[in-house]
């Protein structure tokens, strides 16, 4: 599987969002293989982001999971549209809110970055067509940047998604917790 990190022009990595919350050891120990490549730190668009993870994976298997967290949600999605024949399904972790003026004030990121219905760098008509297995990990709780109304209307425009119960995002405190529950709820959606 591939494991993309969220944030959105901030200093934060794969060993915030995956390595140092346990994840990726958790998800090596019940015999999954684990890819967590590093994502562009300034790009100018989403599809830039894309091309450039899209060169750091393997070419076998030809297809992956994608589980993807926060702003990463928009570059997994972005890579089922770009590269279909890559990506098999995917897991949308606490997925970031867009449209929010109030949130996108406080970013960093460049007006384009930002742009997008329900998730950056994507539109609703396109994730209304999107027909590969996607699962949705709400934030639980909720809060300013991964909103209840994001999940809502994921769950109503996407034909073939379902969603689990929440976890706190894995950077922070909280998710120590709930770390055992969250990786077996990952395993339990890529084993199918």
């Amino acid at each position: 599987m591939i494991l993309i990190h969220g944030g959105l022009y901030e200093a934060i990595g794969p060993h915030e969002f995956w390595h140092k919350p346990g994840i990726v050891e958790g998800l090596e120990m019940a015999g999954l293989r684990v890819i967590a490549p590093m994502r562009l730190i300034a790009p100018r668009t989403w599809r830039e982001e894309v091309e450039h993870l899209y060169a750091s994976i393997p070419s076998a298997p030809s297809r992956w999971s994608f589980v993807a967290g926060s702003n990463g949600c928009s570059v997994a999605v972005r890579m089922a549209f770009d590269h279909p024949g890559l990506v098999e399904r995917l897991v949308l972790c606490w997925p970031a809110t867009a449209g929010d003026p109030d949130l996108d004030q406080l970013q960093l990121a460049p007006a384009g970055m930002l742009r997008g219905d329900t998730l950056r760098g994507v539109s609703d008509a396109e994730l209304a067509l999107m027909s590969l297995p996607i699962t949705i990990i709400p934030s639980d709780p909720p809060n300013r940047y991964h909103q209840v109304k994001t999940v809502d209307r994921l769950l109503s425009l996407i034909p073939t998604v379902n969603s689990t119960r929440g976890f706190p995002e894995s950077p922070t405190q909280d998710f120590a917790l709930h770390r055992k529950a969250f990786v077996e709820t990952l395993v339990s959606l890529l084993d199918c």
